[in-house]
């Protein structure tokens, strides 16, 4: 983990042009730009939030994908519980003092930008506007948290699978990390997949095979490819659970 001087002016944020984010308004970027204090880049595989360890920042990932999950006691491993994308905001839970009750890995490199937690009630107090986006940030992320649920608990390992591919490439694709709706450079590997999906790897490889030769999804190591999108979506029943664009920090 280490921070940069090379950072990026907040009036040429690569966020403000991502189809899925709505951009600042320029009153509000000159207190995001007061708010922030610095920016950090992080190698793929590393450590951005521990579990149970209180920490003091706020971040807004600017580039790449982390995922955070909750460890298990004992050789349970772990489960993860989403992906984080450009845009999205990691660190919230600790505001308040609590210590998080999960980790953030970067699945690939990232770049986040920095807030202090301490300053964040006189970011809401200047701004009131931020605290609705926290709080439809929060809904958001529990229609998503809520989809995940039923397709561990309704969903066949096929369609867990297909679910998830769906999942990851329309993220990617309203966050700017791809430019295509049906593809999707990634490098996870199917044990991180089996630990989103409650599959073993024996079940994941199998079922991902499965997908491959129905046509509908090629998941390889590093690259997602959905050959047949509709018949995808219908073979999953994937509602998506991001409608509208995502405000950010």
């Amino acid at each position: 983990m280490e921070t940069t001087t090379d950072l990026i002016d907040c009036r040429d944020c690569p966020l403000a042009c991502r189809p899925g984010l709505t951009p600042i308004e320029p009153d509000r970027l000159a207190l995001v730009e007061d708010f922030k204090r610095g920016e950090m880049v992080l190698e793929a595989g590393n450590t951005l939030i521990r579990q149970g360890q209180p920490h003091d920042k706020l971040y807004t990932v600017l580039e790449g994908v982390l995922i955070r999950y909750r460890e298990l006691p004992g050789d349970d491993g772990r489960q993860i519980v989403n992906f984080m994308f450009p845009g999205d905001l990691l660190g919230l839970q600790a505001v308040r003092g609590d210590a998080p009750s999960h980790g953030v890995d970067t699945v690939t490199a990232a770049r986040l930008c920095v807030f202090p937690q301490d300053r964040f009630n006189d970011l809401i107090a200047k701004e009131p506007a931020f605290g609705f986006d926290m709080v439809w940030l929060a809904a958001k992320e529990e229609r998503a948290l809520e989809s995940h649920l039923v397709t561990l608990g309704k969903r066949r390992a096929a369609e867990r699978i297909a679910y998830l591919a769906l999942f990851l490439v329309e993220r990617a694709y309203e966050s700017g990390y791809a430019d295509s709706k049906t593809r999707l450079r990634l490098p996870l590997t199917q044990a991180q997949i089996g630990d989103m999906l409650g599959l073993s790897l024996v079940h994941a490889n199998r079922s991902i095979q499965q997908l491959r030769e129905s046509g509908l999804v090629d998941w390889k190591r590093g690259e997602i490819v959905i050959h047949d999108l509709a018949a995808t979506v219908e073979f999953a029943e994937y509602q998506s659970p991001h409608i509208s664009p995502r405000p950010y920090l």
